[in-house]
């Protein structure tokens, strides 16, 4: 990794034998980051720490899972009140319990129809008074037509889809790959939060869905050129910010296509276009569907490129703050570098806390969706025994500068080779301008990298914001926040 830094910040230093220095104060959370109550270890290793502390925190509490068992329970008596015989299953997030507090439930119902009886179903739901006043919508011209609404009690948002058998076999499919790769959920609530609080985590907002980040973070692990990568106790702060790498620098969008299947590979999206249904060509974020050939995943993900900004965004604040030059300007004790590109809002915090409190005596926690049980205990060993294991290996500070450096093979079953190829950029953060530069690729043959210079990103819109759905007081509901930016 190269870490050049063009400019210096003064530190103003007290020599005076009459200064009394303080003793070390422990770290306490502070504004936006609620995960963090310890102090970490410097560099990639103390992002690695944090990165479990926010899943630990942020992942599905039971209280949660119990609220939204209830929300379905809900639609499922109007949907079986109209249609007796009819099958509802919950696919997305909520089945393979890589959910955030604010994310949605998705639903699919299975019946004979000949179209989905889309107004029909939004007609009980309004009659039931289901769904909060004007938050039904009816998106029939979608790729999937669904109708979208918001739970009057718990404002959880719900998507309903008709006779839609990938979405359920694609929970299937992640829950596979939960096991295979036991780092994967860590990987995917950081990345869905610093998504959401974008309003980039949705295709319909111009973001990417759910599906298509975590079959990048497949890909990612899947060819990642350190084997040791794919171990349950590997960095997950190196991983993070490799992952910012690859898909916000190195990635060649225009060119190269992801495949999942038969152990993954980097595919020229000539060879997708071959197979392709409809006349279809490959879009921008092109990824094979592992489970129906021929389409593409990333079809509709039209703001691709916004979120290839904020990934490389994201990679150059992480990696100059985990380098050795940042501890020449040390935060305050009660920073944190996970805290430098996501937040957590205090209407999220207060939310939760309602939850508690209304269906904390409701808790029956189900294995299958309360599945933050069984995906903890391989990275357990991450916090207690890794460095034991590690101290005969080079420092994760040196992994980080001899992966992230020169050039990656990041070639498996196909003939891209991946190569770093960045453009000399010059970029503005924080009062700093930071100078990146790299090599070309010289070769004839397609390359998964990306060939232009970065660019500040249009698409970070601040650490703060997120989607703005409001929470409205209800008379019935005393103790629910006013707020809550999702």
């Amino acid at each position: 990794m190269n870490y050049l830094l063009s400019g210096s910040r003064g530190v103003a230093v007290n020599n005076s034998p009459h200064q009394q220095r303080q003793p070390p104060q422990p770290a306490l959370q502070s504004p936006g980051t609620p995960w963090k109550t310890r102090k970490y270890s410097p560099g990639v290793q103390g992002l690695h720490e944090e990165i479990i502390d926010f899943y630990d925190f942020m992942s599905p509490r039971p209280e949660e899972a119990a609220m939204r068992r209830e929300v379905v329970k809900r639609i499922e008596t109007v949907i079986k009140d109209l249609w007796p015989t009819a099958d509802v299953q919950i696919f997305g997030s909520f089945s393979t319990g890589l959910y955030l507090p604010t994310s949605d439930i998705d639903l699919v119902v299975f019946g004979k129809w000949e179209r989905p009886p889309l107004q029909l179903l939004e007609q009980a739901l309004r009659k039931h008074n289901v769904a909060e006043p004007y938050s039904i919508k009816v998106l029939d011209k979608a790729t999937v037509p669904i109708i979208k609404l918001t739970d009057q009690e718990t404002e959880v948002k719900v998507d309903i889809s008709f006779n839609v058998e990938t979405g359920v076999k694609a929970a299937r499919f992640i829950k596979e790959y939960m096991k295979k790769y036991s780092l994967l959920p860590y990987l995917i609530l950081v990345l869905k939060q610093f998504l959401l609080q974008r309003d980039l985590n949705e295709v319909f907002t111009g973001g990417i869905s759910s599906y298509s980040l975590i079959l990048m973070a497949i890909s990612f692990l899947q060819l990642h050129p350190r084997i040791d990568a794919r171990r349950a106790d590997e960095n997950l702060g190196m991983l993070l910010i490799e992952f910012f790498e690859l898909y916000g620098r190195n990635f060649n969008y225009l060119k190269t296509g992801i495949r999942i299947k038969n152990g993954g590979a980097y595919i020229a999206k000539e060879e997708i276009m071959k197979v392709m249904t409809n006349g279809y060509r490959p879009s921008m974020l092109c990824i094979e569907d592992p489970l129906l050939p021929g389409n593409d995943v990333g079809r509709s993900s039209y703001g691709a490129m916004q979120v290839k900004q904020v990934f490389d965004y994201a990679y150059i604040v992480l990696s100059h703050a985990v380098s050795p030059l940042a501890r020449s300007y040390p935060n305050r004790d009660s920073e944190s570098t996970l805290g430098r590109i996501i937040k957590v809002t205090q209407e999220v915090i207060d939310y939760r806390a309602w939850i508690k409190k209304k269906w904390g005596s409701k808790i029956n926690l189900s294995p299958e969706l309360d599945n933050r049980l069984k995906i903890r205990d391989p990275v357990a060993l991450c916090n207690g025994e890794q460095q034991q294991n590690r101290d005969s290996e080079p420092s994760y500070n040196q992994h980080l500068a001899l992966s992230l450096a020169s050039t990656q093979q990041l070639s498996s079953g196909s003939s891209a080779s991946s190569v770093s190829s960045l453009s000399s950029s010059d970029i503005q953060h924080s009062g700093m301008k930071f100078s990146m530069k790299g090599t070309h690729n010289q070769g004839n043959s397609y390359s998964p990298v990306s060939s232009g210079g970065m660019r500040q990103p249009v698409g970070n819109r601040g650490h703060h914001q997120y989607n703005r759905n409001i929470w409205r007081r209800k008379k019935h509901r005393d103790s629910l926040p006013i707020s809550l930016s999702r």
